[in-house]
């Protein structure tokens, strides 16, 4: 498994695994508005989107972040593994790229928005804690990230 910064000739195959992921967890597999222009959405504002991709150059799972305007701080987005590669350790390796990304950016503190109700995102909800994070209001959780200086 490799991540990368997100190109554009991955584009059908990230969406593709969003589907699949969504699918999997039993939701309505649609997808979200910014995936269909990462370029535009995160990349252009000066925020980032990463793809891990297997030996095949396939995606299998993705991540982004966006910076919250006037603060030092960052809303995670688009966690997704492909159903197929879970548990294997390529959430926690994409977190880990965000989380050092936004540090290296100034960012203090990464946020993530869960979704409702809470049984369908369970593990989002097992995950992140795992993880450092904690619920600070429904549906959101955060954690500070320190500089390793």
């Amino acid at each position: 498994m490799v991540i990368k910064t997100f190109d554009e000739g991955y584009r059908d195959d990230l969406i593709f695994m969003v589907l699949q992921a969504k699918d999997a967890l039993g939701r309505k597999p649609t997808i979200n508005e910014d995936l269909l222009d990462i370029k535009a959405n995160y990349i252009d504002r000066g925020d980032m989107f990463w793809i891990a991709v297997d030996e095949n150059d396939r995606v299998i799972g993705c991540v982004g972040y966006s910076k919250i305007a006037g603060t030092t701080e960052a809303f995670l987005h688009r966690l997704y593994v492909k159903p197929a590669e879970k548990h294997k350790g390529i959430g926690t390796a994409l977190l880990k790229t965000a989380e050092s990304s936004m540090r290296d950016n100034g960012v203090t503190i990464s946020k993530v928005h869960l979704g409702s109700p809470k049984e369908q995102w369970f593990e989002s909800y097992s995950f992140y804690p795992k993880n450092g994070y904690y619920e600070y209001e429904p549906r959101y959780m955060k954690k500070e990230l320190y500089s390793l200086c």
